[in-house]
């Protein structure tokens, strides 16, 4: 354990959002999420739902600022009627720690195709459907 870091970052974890730079990206998946055959590094959270990770990897990374959305969510697929409340919860806890930064919406195939360019992705135990989202790293200014 360390002080002031979320217990739901394991020491994998840690490792790599330390070694991502600046325009990385990191998806962070939901149980439906083909994690094991999208991702070039695969983390495991399987104890932990997106909306707590989001909120321990946000306290320790910036979001890029050099582009208009460094947030992506994986789109609604077409006719399907269902309306996400972790959106919503996303949302606020983005707002919370970085204050205007834009979320794209991104066609179910084309965030695949994102996901498996991605550094790396974390597949978690989050049930919640449309619960996939991709962050784009920032530069940490000190």
């Amino acid at each position: 354990m360390l002080k002031g870091i979320s217990p739901l970052l394991s020491p994998d974890m840690l490792k790599i959002l330390m070694e991502m730079g600046h325009g990385d990206e990191i998806v962070l998946a939901d149980a439906n999420f083909p994690a094991a055959s999208m991702a070039r590094r695969l983390a495991r959270c399987d104890g932990a739902g997106v909306p707590a990770l989001l909120e321990a990897v946000l306290s320790l990374f910036p979001l890029d600022s050099y582009v208009a959305a460094p947030v992506a969510l994986m789109d609604l697929v077409q006719g399907d009627a269902y309306r996400p409340e972790l959106w919503d919860v996303y949302r606020k806890i983005i707002a919370g720690a970085e204050p205007s930064k834009g979320i794209e919406m991104l066609e179910r195939q084309a965030f695949y195709e994102r996901a498996k360019s991605a550094y790396a992705v974390v597949a978690t135990a989050e049930t919640g459907l449309y619960a996939n989202i991709l962050l784009k790293k920032g530069v940490v200014r000190i």
